[in-house]
């Protein structure tokens, strides 16, 4: 009985730490150099360096909330009073819809941004947080709503910015994965690149 044991066991072994090796080691190993040789900007992360210095990831979001910026949607990742957007802690806020702190957060932004825009209706990726919370992007129709404000706040004439958000709309990967959508971190890029005018 004994051996009967240890002869199954052998390959039972045998086959765990082959396994472990192959799909533990070999293949992830594997996948980064692949990665790494034929796309190395996006498999380091996406970065955008400026003058020598790492400023953002066009795949990674970051808050925005000045006025002088398109704003990004809300965080759950990380601690709201900074702004959420921490890589390192990337989550939802798990607030069910009968969550009165959820309630009274997004009031409170819907009180914020009617005050900003009054007698417009608020896109809801403006008062929500996505899944990741890190998500680097907004619908076209968010970055519109924003147009006056940032117009306001850098003297810029607001069919400018909104040619500027038109030409900055991504449409959806073969014309059916995904959603139409604006990445906010290349948008205000392009933002800082126009000089400012005074509107009359």
């Amino acid at each position: 009985m004994t051996n009967d044991i240890s002869s199954s066991l052998r390959p039972a072994l045998v086959m765990t730490g082959l396994f472990a090796i192959l799909l533990g080691l070999a293949y992830p190993l594997a996948m980064t150099g692949i990665g790494q040789a034929l796309f190395p900007r996006q498999a380091n992360g996406s970065l955008v360096t400026e003058s020598g210095r790492v400023i953002g990831s066009t795949v990674v979001g970051q808050a925005f909330t000045s006025e002088r910026y398109f704003n990004t949607r809300p965080s759950a990742a990380g601690a709201s009073d900074q702004g959420g957007y921490d890589g390192l802690a990337s989550s939802g806020s798990n607030l069910g819809p009968a969550s009165q702190a959820l309630h009274d957060r997004v009031q409170a932004d819907l009180q914020r941004m009617q005050a900003a825009t009054p007698g417009r209706p608020v896109p809801s990726d403006l008062v929500t947080t996505s899944a990741s919370g890190l998500d680097p992007d907004i619908s076209p129709e968010a970055a519109l709503y924003q147009v006056d404000r940032v117009a306001r706040a850098r003297g810029l004439e607001p069919d400018a910015l909104r040619r500027l958000v038109a030409g900055s709309i991504e449409e959806p990967v073969l014309g059916f994965i995904g959603d139409r959508r604006v990445n906010v971190f290349e948008l205000n890029r392009r933002l800082d690149a126009l000089r400012a005018k005074p509107v009359p």
